[in-house]
């Protein structure tokens, strides 16, 4: 069978350098003159060999560093693998970290307030619809009941509409059916905070004779008796004064990010009621 003829040169270099070799090994044995012929074939064997000894130089050179890349790679996968880890871990820190800052400010309005207050975790919300609420994870087995007013450390955010044994409903400040008898605290100006959704609130029924400025803080009134008078609602953001009717177009920006709560403090009784009830 006839060889490929890409493959003849090279199988003719090898049978070359076979042939030297034979005849140098007899050479070494039995040393005599050396002649044309063998002198031609030690000249020819010598690039061939030292070819052949560079290739397999190289070839050893590649074959290690495919060894080294290979181990290089593993490596490189374990320690992305632990990078991952550590992230993880420090994410977890990281969360920790902050409820604590979270929480810590809750307590410090658990100690500022005149009430007793029950925490709970914000575990559902539902602001996209029609009525704005948020769902708690405390419900009748923790005290709670219908009407009571939800806080959250930068002020109102709302109060209970429906509740069960472990979960309740709050209605935010923002929702359109949200009142509350509220009033400026510079200057005592009374009217009624209504939710307007997307907009914020809206201080209703301040007569347009009244200064009302854009800054001014607005508060719970306590006139209602659902709210503790002095809780924080927000800030005037716009005043008009239209031709018609008799009370002003107030726009109020309320205190609390109501997309990012994650805790909140329910009021349940004033601390001496409280303490009262406990010693009966």
């Amino acid at each position: 069978m006839l060889l490929p003829k890409k493959h003849q040169p090279l199988i003719i270099a090898c049978l070359l350098v076979i042939i030297s070799l034979i005849i140098l090994s007899y050479s070494v044995k039995q040393p005599t003159r050396v002649g044309f012929f063998r002198e031609l074939i030690l000249e020819t064997a010598a690039p061939l060999a030292s070819m052949i000894t560079v290739s397999f130089k190289d070839l050893a050179g590649v074959w290690k560093r495919y060894i080294f890349l290979v181990g290089l790679e593993d490596e490189n996968g374990r320690l992305k693998r632990n990078n991952a880890s550590l992230m993880q871990e420090i994410n977890r820190y990281r969360e920790g970290y902050l409820q604590n800052i979270r929480l810590q400010k809750l307590l410090a309005l658990k100690e500022r307030t005149n009430h007793h207050t029950i925490a709970a975790m914000v575990i559902g919300r539902d602001q996209t619809s029609i009525i704005k609420t948020i769902l708690i994870n405390k419900g009748t087995s923790h005290g709670l009941r219908l009407d009571l007013p939800v806080i959250a450390d930068q002020g109102v955010v709302g109060r209970i509409i429906e509740t069960s044994a472990h979960v309740s409903r709050v209605l935010l400040l923002i929702d359109e059916n949200s009142n509350i008898d509220a009033l400026i605290q510079e200057n005592r100006i009374q009217g009624i905070l209504q939710g307007a959704a997307s907009l914020g609130c809206s201080l209703k029924y301040v007569p347009k004779t009244e200064t009302v400025n854009v800054g001014n803080i607005v508060v719970s009134s306590g006139l209602s008796g659902l709210f503790p008078k002095g809780l924080l609602l927000g800030a005037v953001k716009n005043v008009e004064k239209t031709d018609s009717g008799l009370f002003q177009k107030i726009d109020i920006a309320p205190y609390v990010d109501f997309s990012r709560l994650e805790e909140v403090m329910v009021i349940v009784l004033d601390k001496a009621d409280y303490k009262e009830r406990l010693a009966n």
